[in-house]
């Protein structure tokens, strides 16, 4: 394998590309991964967005710890007349199947993206933020052509895009969805993109963004005020730390569940090897399904008890005698490592957006309040004031001899067991980044459905098939199973990635 001193792994080339191109120019991994998110919310707009939340995982170079950076969303501090909410339901068209969304101001949680990129500048960039935002603000400026994968998603949630004029003019002048090859462009982004690199944070706390979507959510329904920008902080925490197969992997704490439930995973697995067993499709299965009923009869507390070890005599028993449940998200990642060993794995997420855009600024709001496995109930029902929880788990592997990984994925519940799966073939498995992630993923729901993608052995498909009307086998690699981007590093081996095909992922090393 060629040395490369930087490594790069995203949801979208351009993407990737602005992240190059800020290691090409001096930075570091946090400057690139800055450039990234920057680029995400015009290359990626079904995915992220100024207006949503996300985790940050660091490593600084030579540390044998991480640190988690969470800006992800927080419910509205005070509650208005149900009769004064503009909340409704749209459905979302996947061909086969459809699914109910909510949207409207009524859906919008309070964003932290805007405070997420300072805090994360401040704590470890090189560069200037006027640079960072370069390459996304040229993209949104000047047009590029809409990728295929991009296109369909933009059908998927076209009733999100149409809903109101504004939306309309971005994705859908004409009054007609852009379709694949068609030149995308969003000028009100850039200039938003500008304007923060210039003003910071404060731009969307009482700045003139942050007054634009008060006045938006107090004329047309929502919740957010000014109280609740200028409220917002971001929050330092401590990842869950866990061990699996010599490995250190850092995993996002509570409040956020996706952590946790990775963790208790790890932990089957590494039980029934403790046992003699070996970890394939069935054992992955086996984790998943025991992982639903540790979720079900622990909840929040689940992370605590693995932490404390009470339930480490569970597990073992769970995994001595093993033999032998659909939601899509709007979550994109990215992943960066330089040539230092500094290594950031940040993922985001804006649900599908709101239907409506902040101003003439380019950008929607969240719908996160209408994300039934986000708010942790019926839609629209949530405490007022607190961090909400999320599925997002960006990781970082640390191994004894020094290698490096970065990792996350978007896919809703999916995250917990694509991000599973991936660390199990890297680390049990040995396998190479790219065969690590596009080897076939397995997913077993709460409910009992096992989904499952072509190119298991005959053998582990006869096991999930047995499962009877609750086994559903997909005709080929699909976005369903989440799309993880890897990058991975070593200081004398050099580095490599892998961007997710199901998601038309990419990587760049350099």
């Amino acid at each position: 394998m060629k040395k490369t001193r930087n490594v790069v792994a995203a949801g979208h080339s351009l993407t990737a590309q602005a992240a190059a191109e800020i290691l090409a120019d001096g930075g570091n991994a946090f400057d690139a991964a800055i450039a990234g998110v920057c680029m995400s919310f015009v290359a990626e707009a079904v995915f992220a967005s100024p207006g949503g939340g996300g985790f940050l995982m660091a490593r600084e170079a030579g540390r044998r710890d991480a640190r988690l950076f969470d800006f992800f969303v927080e419910t509205p501090l005070k509650r208005r007349a149900e009769k004064d909410v503009s909340f409704f339901p749209i459905h979302a068209d996947f061909g086969p199947a459809t699914q109910e969304f909510h949207i409207g101001l009524g859906s919008s949680a309070t964003p932290g993206l805007a405070q997420g990129l300072f805090a994360m500048h401040e704590a470890y960039a090189r560069l200037p933020m006027k640079r960072l935002v370069e390459p996304a603000v040229r993209a949104a400026k000047q047009g590029f052509p809409l990728t295929r994968f991009q296109a369909y998603l933009f059908t998927v949630i076209a009733p999100i895009l149409k809903e109101s004029a504004e939306a309309r003019a971005i994705f859908a002048p004409g009054g007609e969805l852009l379709e694949e090859g068609a030149t995308f462009r969003n000028e009100g982004l850039a200039e938003t993109l500008e304007w923060l690199a210039e003003d910071g944070a404060r731009l969307f706390t009482d700045g003139d963004i942050g007054q634009a979507i008060a006045a938006q959510s107090r004329d047309r329904g929502g919740y957010l005020t000014l109280e609740d920008l200028k409220r917002y902080e971001v929050r330092l925490r401590e990842p869950l730390l866990w061990r699996f197969g010599g490995a250190s992997v850092a995993l996002n704490p509570p409040p956020s569940a996706g952590g946790a439930l990775i963790a208790f995973g790890l932990s089957y697995l590494a039980g029934l090897v403790e046992a003699g067993g070996t970890i394939d499709a069935r054992a992955l299965g086996a984790a998943m399904t025991a992982t639903n009923d540790a979720r079900r009869a622990y909840g929040p507390d689940l992370a605590a008890r693995l932490a404390s070890g009470a339930l480490a005599r569970e597990i073992a028993a769970a995994s001595a005698t093993s033999a032998a449940p659909q939601a899509y998200r709007g979550t994109t990642h990215i992943s960066v490592i330089d040539g230092d060993g500094n290594a950031a794995a940040v993922s985001l997420s804006n649900g599908e957006g709101n239907g409506f855009i902040v101003g003439n600024h380019g950008f929607m709001l969240n719908n996160m309040l209408g994300e039934e496995d986000v708010a942790g109930g019926a839609p629209g029902v949530w405490p007022e004031g607190v961090r909400m929880s999320s599925m997002m788990a960006p990781a970082i592997l640390l191994e004894p001899d020094g290698t490096v990984t970065a990792l996350g994925t978007g896919g809703s519940n999916r995250i917990r067991t694509a991000i599973l799966q991936v660390v199990v073939n890297l680390i049990a498995h040995g396998m190479s980044v790219e065969d690590a992630v596009g080897a076939p993923r397995v997913h077993v729901e709460r409910c009992g459905t096992v989904s499952f993608e072509p190119g298991f052995s005959e053998g582990e498909e006869a096991t999930f098939r047995a499962h009877g009307e609750k086994a559903k086998a997909w005709p080929d690699r699909n976005l369903f199973f989440g799309g993880v981007h890897v990058a991975r590093w070593h200081e004398k081996r050099g580095g490599e990635g892998a961007g997710d095909p199901r998601r038309q992922g990419t990587a760049v090393v350099l």
